[in-house]
């Protein structure tokens, strides 16, 4: 639908359409939304300018005139100032009950504009941070993004910081340790060398602190694995921060892809005690990776016998298996590199896994990047299929990059569905050098693959191989640019941006067995919805990336707000431990509303975490703050800033 369609749609309505719940007649609302604009999503109704919201489900959707008049004593009245509302953001795939456990331990790079910017942060980082604790640059981030077009070199990193280790991930093709990282992991030139990876060595055979994906990235993984962990309540409050960042962003529902190293039960208790005690402000749908290689289908047999498929609630409930099934089905993503084969024992270990699943009615996903790794699967599954009709199982494959027709006219008659999720926004500038351009226009094949009829849905992979911000992937699927600024698709790969919110919202409801009862603003539906800083149908297409909520509602309630909503949701409590990055930075960077503000601003402005302190006001910013001068030189970007008493 077109947004003059959209327009038409809604002048349409009289007043005697207004939409509400027969309860509403006798229940005074909770909460009462007017003077926005609401979009929908709902073809009968696909705007509003008021909303109601009764128990926790949107109870009525028409005008202010017609709904501000059942408010009740109780009823809590917020003005939107005519700003856009939107339904609540729904990831598709992000690992984050694993990035819960460690958020408040990583510095963000994800957004930062230059690397000039990024190694300030991390000189000012490696101040804060005791021993033996590391600084952690933890992926979300392309080198493509900077200004630089580089990433740091590891002589950079060591001046840096020369007693304090330092591990940056960057996606999942390589990490940067600096001298204090390689003794802390205990890495000498007698530690062999992985396998499907390599520990780069100089000429008389140390290493130099470069890890490599070849194209595992387990090194990878392994090495992250060896930092310092944080203790179980600076874990909640770490998870409680990273919601609460998502919840910045206008996220309010996601789907958790499990992930390598993460272990169930163990590492799912953190997110079990905040749902028990009601702290959770996201919805999480997750599935069950698979925990050792050659123990796959123990794993599967154990847990459909222990576990209830869609058990829990609203809030938090299991949603299959996958991403991972089987060891020897992953292909990894690294553009770097060339494809690689899947060992021949992949079909039969695949096959005893899903038979176990699709006897127990357990959906699941599987991570597929290159479409002769989805073909052979696509094998599996049609092999499955003719003994235990797969019919009405919800499973799908995650990525699909290089998917050809074939395979997704394929995954259509089996029911199935393709999460996409905008790698190729951090990795395209990697995959034209080594497939070319005209190789790239259909990576994924977005368009094809909701013209076959196939269930598709959007999300991030976030955090290491993507960061977690729904507004880049929504900004790359309207403008097929990468975040270094590659146009890479052309226009009939692109969606516009109804149909881009409708993949991250509505769409993504099937992936989670959900269908009906979230993704849109209408009666009856679970009242999550975000308010936007700026009108996601008006901007720039280019400035999409830069958009964030003011107000995110989950459940009907406040959980996140911002500039004239900052008193609406509680705050959280301060960030564990006191030398936590978040503290200073936060998470994602964004680029205001306005002015193109330099990280010295955002950071300022965002979390009181100055670059300098006034000595007369100190962190005091009623005070105000002089302009920082946009240098691309780290040291006089942190020592431009000024107050504007003149102090400093």
């Amino acid at each position: 639908m077109t947004r003059r369609q959209t327009v038409a749609g809604a002048a349409a309505f009289s007043a005697a359409s207004f939409t509400r719940s027969p309860a509403m007649a006798q229940t005074a609302p909770d909460l009462i939304l007017s003077n926005g604009k609401f979009t929908t999503l709902d073809r009968s109704r696909p705007t509003a300018d008021a909303v109601a919201i009764t128990g926790g489900r949107f109870s009525a959707v028409g005008t202010a005139a017609e709904i501000l008049p059942t408010a009740g004593g109780q009823t809590r009245v917020v003005d939107l100032r005519g700003r856009r509302a939107i339904p609540g953001l729904c990831d598709n795939h992000i690992h984050v009950i694993r990035g819960g456990l460690n958020f408040n331990m990583e510095l963000r790079w994800d957004g930062v504009p230059t690397l000039a910017d990024a190694m300030a942060m991390l000189k000012r980082q490696v101040a804060n941070t005791p021993p033996p604790q590391w600084v952690r640059v933890v992926g979300g981030f392309t080198e493509h993004q900077f200004a630089e077009k580089r990433l740091p070199t590891l002589d950079e990193i060591n001046q840096a910081a020369p007693d304090t280790p330092v591990f940056i991930l960057h996606l999942y093709d390589r990490a940067l340790l600096n001298a204090a990282a390689l003794r802390a992991v205990g890495y000498t030139k007698d530690t062999p060398q992985p396998p499907g990876g390599e520990i780069q060595r100089d000429a008389a055979g140390n290493p130099t602190g470069l890890l490599l994906a070849q194209p595992n990235a387990g090194i990878l993984y392994a090495t992250l694995a060896k930092g310092p962990k944080l203790p179980f309540d600076y874990q909640l409050n770490s998870t409680r921060h990273f919601m609460r960042d998502l919840n910045r962003l206008g996220v309010t529902s996601v789907i958790d892809a499990g992930g390598g190293f993460q272990n169930y039960p163990d590492d799912y208790a953190v997110i079990e005690r905040l749902h028990a005690d009601g702290q959770l402000t996201l919805r999480i749908a997750y599935n069950l990776f698979t925990q050792k290689a050659q123990e796959e289908k123990d794993d599967f047999l154990r847990w459909t016998s222990q576990n209830k498929y869609q058990q829990g609630d609203d809030y938090f409930r299991l949603n299959g298996a996958g991403e991972m099934l089987v060891f020897s089905a992953a292909d990894f993503e690294d553009f770097r590199v060339a494809r690689p084969d899947m060992p021949p024992q992949m079909e039969g270990e695949l096959e005893a896994v899903v038979r176990i699943l699709a006897q127990n009615r357990w959906p699941w996903r599987l991570h597929a990047t290159y479409d002769e790794t989805i073909s052979r699967a696509l094998d599996v599954f049609e092999k499955v299929n003719a003994d235990i009709p797969l019919q009405g199982l919800h499973w799908f494959f995650d990525h699909a990059e290089t998917i050809r027709d074939e395979n997704i006219e394929r995954i259509a008659k089996l029911g199935g569905g393709i999460a996409i999720q905008h790698r190729m926004a951090y990795q395209g500038e990697y995959f034209v050098e080594r497939y070319g351009h005209g190789a790239a226009e259909n990576t994924p094949p977005i368009r094809r693959m909701m013209d076959a009829g196939v269930k598709v849905s959007a999300g991030t992979d976030a955090t290491r191989v993507a960061s977690y911000d729904p507004w880049v992937s929504l900004s790359w699927l309207v403008t097929g640019k990468t975040l270094g600024g590659l146009r890479l698709y052309p226009e009939r790969n692109c969606v516009d941006r109804e149909t881009a919110l409708r993949l991250w919202t509505e769409n993504t409801t099937w992936f989670s067995n959900e269908e009906g009862k979230k993704g849109r603003i209408a009666v009856g539906q679970l009242a999550d919805l975000a308010v936007l800083d700026r009108d996601y149908f008006e901007v720039p297409a280019d400035d999409i990336r830069h958009l964030q909520s003011v107000l995110t509602i989950v459940d009907g309630k406040p959980v996140y707000g911002a500039q004239e909503f900052a008193d609406t949701a509680p705050p959280p409590p301060p960030a564990m431990p006191d030398w936590s990055p978040v503290r200073t930075f936060g998470g994602y960077h964004k680029q205001a509303a306005g002015a193109r503000r330099t990280t010295v601003e955002r950071v300022a402005a965002a979390s009181c975490g100055c670059a300098q302190a006034c000595p007369v006001h100190g962190h005091d910013h009623a005070t105000g703050w002089a302009t920082a001068v946009p240098t691309r030189d780290a040291r006089s970007f942190w020592g431009v800033l000024g107050c504007a008493c003149g102090a400093v």
